[in-house]
């Protein structure tokens, strides 16, 4: 897909990856982009091409009200992330959080992706960045609801890929490790600044690309997955 003169729209988009990919964009000359956020009035509005909208991705009704305003977009990315860190598998709150990470990064990717096919195929085909994780091959504790969230988000842009061939859309799974985000803050590791990755991830997406593995730690755990190193034996 090409950028340049196109019209894209970014959820979660007032800080972190969000705010990357927006300024990313800006740099490579979209013609506009929709900045959307639970509160739009967060999102930097530093440049006239923005469009901030407020969008839950979890509401019906929201979504409904975004989608028809951006009959333009020929760019979505799946951004907007939740990570209810800490709760293990087997505490009583797991199942409830289990929920709430599943309406985030499964079910609210696949309703936005589905209410834009139009949109996409009316403007060319256009594509889809799903923003996935390295833990979608991988559980650790206090991960596990997460880990499977997000792999049922990888399996969910596979499919998305496949149904939207026809129409000459492009879907990418975005899969990285630890970023220098909110959400890794405290933790003691190597991260990669979200601007690179956002970077990474666009290019691949002008070079026709399906799958971007945007650090170390992803390419690593993609290549364990063959040789079964991601299994956890007792």
């Amino acid at each position: 897909m090409r950028i340049e003169n196109s019209v894209a729209l970014v959820t979660g988009a007032n800080r972190g990856l969000g705010k990357a990919f927006v300024d990313v964009l800006l740099q490579q000359g979209v013609k506009k982009v929709y900045a959307t956020a639970r509160r739009p009035e967060t999102v930097a509005a530093h440049d006239e091409r923005i469009v901030p909208l407020r969008l839950d991705v979890t509401s019906l009704e929201d979504i409904e009200a975004v989608v028809a305003q951006c009959a333009d977009v020929a760019l979505l990315i799946n951004n907007a992330g939740i990570h209810n860190r800490g709760v293990g598998i087997l505490m009583p709150e797991a199942v409830s959080s289990a929920r709430e990470e599943f309406e985030t990064l499964v079910f609210a990717p696949l309703v936005l992706s589905q209410a834009l096919v139009p949109a996409l195929a009316a403007n060319g085909g256009g594509a889809i960045i799903n923003v996935l994780s390295a833990l979608s091959w991988l559980s650790l504790p206090g991960t596990e609801t997460y880990s499977a969230a997000k792999a049922a988000a990888w399996s969910l842009t596979n499919g998305l890929r496949q149904a939207l061939r026809g129409q000459g859309t492009q879907v990418l799974g975005l899969h990285v490790g630890y970023m220098d985000t909110e959400m890794t803050r405290g933790l003691d590791v190597p991260k990669t600044s979200p601007l690179e990755v956002a970077q990474i991830t666009l290019q691949a997406l002008q070079q026709g690309e399906i799958e971007v593995l945007a650090d170390q730690v992803s390419a690593q755990l993609k290549q364990g997955l063959s040789a079964g190193a991601y299994l956890q034996r007792g």
